[in-house]
């Protein structure tokens, strides 16, 4: 996400390029369109930050970004993800909850893990078992420590601490921040170790400040001190400079403040964030440095909070891909999830969703309406308004309209599952075609076949699935029925409306139907008074005339 670095005389700045949705943050000024990248900036002016930078040479236009001190200085990271989660009104713990193809302490984990800790510890509370297995299945060598007892962010960070020798730089941080990166947190601490501080804390600044704690300046615009919103006053509630709950610490200088926590407060909890003005009075210098795209650093605790987050993730995911040659007709009913890849000049066409671990090659088109959930698709592959899961779709193939590709599906290069065709672990050859209106389950057909219309694949006799195995340029009759288990022969035939229960040689037509018999005026003695009868009669007569 981090587009260039700009350092200027006097003034410590990083910058990154913002995404394209406007509409709702017109008013908000500069670093405030939604997933837009962050601009982490410590400055001496205008008496807002005690950060003090000497001038640095003017950086070259442009250039890529420099991740100083990426992993050495880095001990530890501290993920706070223990609380209830009320407000999410859910059984589901709400670090859990999914946005863009991963929970919400999974995109934590994954902004965390571009800075190489040698550590991660997470503070795991409400709904523990589920969370401990979540984070075995995502990061498995994550340390988790539990938070029986929910007193505040303090005694979590205590939790964390104890029992360890831990040196160099701690960085804490919330398990509900979805939008965060790793290229601002590696800037944060870009600007904690050049200017050698004993606590960073990231802040930013948000048009609407409740709930946040805030961020109390002196004169000479140094911090003092972060105030909950719960203990504020008037004054302090009318500052617009937030807490985003991400702090670098000196490791040993917070181990020897955080047990100097008072509980005495309106919540009656240990607040992380009094260890600032501890560490201050015993000497420490602290700085707090502003990230102009608040966007970043939102939390999630409801389900509307969810969906915003869900919606500020989309356009900053589709705008990444747009960048990078991918065509999106409409962005805003375009949902991709983050771990899914696409390669240049592939086209996706309105209310399309591509999920899990999709990967799309270049050329292929996607949509109108189509759901892709972890399929591999290859380059030129065409899929239209049809529901893929975990399947492969071979190059130059085709899929839809209201396809079902279920789990297992392969089809080869020219391949083709038209309208109206379900598919389960099925492997199609190059060419060989499904056109349209049949089910094709547990299956290997050659290549070069074509599948009549409305063909059924009979895999399941109520207890067991069966395999059928057809050869290559095949001719399977409309309306056949294939009942596995069986096989077809290379060029063999089957006859339209036939019920195939046993093996066709190759070079055969397997024909299995009764023999049609016409019972002659029946409609006129079965059904006088009708149309039918009265229609049939005038046949006669004209026949007779």
């Amino acid at each position: 996400m981090v587009a260039s670095t700009h350092i200027y005389e006097g003034e410590y700045a990083f910058r990154h390029c913002v995404v394209a949705s406007t509409w709702a943050f017109e008013a908000q000024g500069p670093g405030s369109i939604p997933g837009g990248g962050a601009t982490l900036i410590a400055r001496p002016l205008k008496g807002r930050s005690n950060i003090d930078c000497p001038p640095k040479k003017m950086a070259e236009p442009n250039p890529p970004v420099r991740l100083t001190h990426m992993s050495a200085n880095l001990e530890t990271v501290v993920v706070l993800a223990a609380g209830e989660g009320t407000r999410m009104k859910s059984s589901t713990p709400k670090v859990l909850h999914e946005v863009a193809g991963r929970s919400l302490v999974g995109h934590v984990l994954h902004a965390v893990q571009l800075l190489k800790p040698k550590q991660v510890r997470v503070v795991v509370g409400a709904g523990r078992e589920a969370v401990e297995t979540h984070l075995s299945e995502i990061a498995p060598k994550v340390t988790t420590i539990f938070q029986e007892r929910r007193g505040g962010t303090g005694h979590a960070t205590q939790l964390a601490l104890a029992g360890q020798n831990i040196g160099g730089t701690i960085l804490i941080l919330a398990g509900d921040t979805p939008l965060l990166t790793g290229e601002s947190l590696q800037q944060l601490l870009d600007i904690h170790h050049d200017g050698g501080f004993t606590a960073t804390v990231l802040t930013a600044e948000h048009p609407d400040p409740t709930g946040y704690g805030r961020i109390v300046r002196g004169d000479d615009g140094s911090l003092l001190r972060i105030v909950e919103e719960r203990d504020a006053n008037d004054f302090e509630k009318a500052i617009y400079e937030i807490n985003s709950g991400v702090y670098a610490f000196d490791a040993q200088k917070l181990a020897g403040a955080i047990g100097k926590l008072s509980n005495d407060n309106s919540q009656g909890e240990l607040y992380l964030t009094d260890v600032i003005e501890i560490l201050r009075n015993e000497g420490g210098s602290i700085a707090a440095a502003l990230i102009e795209d608040f966007i970043e650093i939102l939390g999630v605790n409801d389900r509307v909070q969810l969906a915003e987050s869900a919606a500020l993730l989309r356009d900053r995911i589709n705008e990444e891909f747009m960048r990078a040659g991918v065509t999106i007709l409409d962005p805003t009913t375009t949902w991709i999830d983050a771990t899914v890849k696409i390669e240049n000049d592939v086209t996706i066409f309105p209310g399309s969703a591509i999920l899990g671990k999709t990967s799309i090659a270049t050329g292929a088109v996607i949509g109108p309406r189509a759901v892709l959930e972890s399929c591999t698709v290859l380059s030129g592959a065409k899929v239209i308004e049809s529901n893929c899961i975990e399947a492969t779709i071979g190059k130059d193939a085709n899929v839809g309209p209201y396809s079902y590709l279920r789990k297992g599906t392969v089809l080869g290069t020219d391949a083709k599952a038209g309208a109206f065709v379900e598919m389960k672990n099925v492997k199609v050859g190059d060419g060989s075609k499904v056109p349209h209106l049949s089910y094709v389950g547990d299956a290997t057909i050659g290549e070069g076949t074509n599948i009549g219309a409305a063909t059924i694949f009979v895999n399941y006799d109520g207890v067991e699935k069966h395999h059928t195995t057809i050869g290559d340029h095949v001719r399977i009759g409309s309306d056949s029925m294939l009942v596995a288990p069986v096989s077809i022969g290379d060029g063999a035939y089957t006859a339209a409306g036939s019920v195939i229960t046993e093996d066709v040689p190759p070079g055969a037509m397997g024909v299995a139907r009764g023999k049609q018999r016409n019972v002659i005026g029946w409609v006129m003695r079965k059904r006088s008074g009708t149309q039918s009868a009265a229609a049939a009669a005038r046949h006669s007569d004209e026949k007779k005339g």
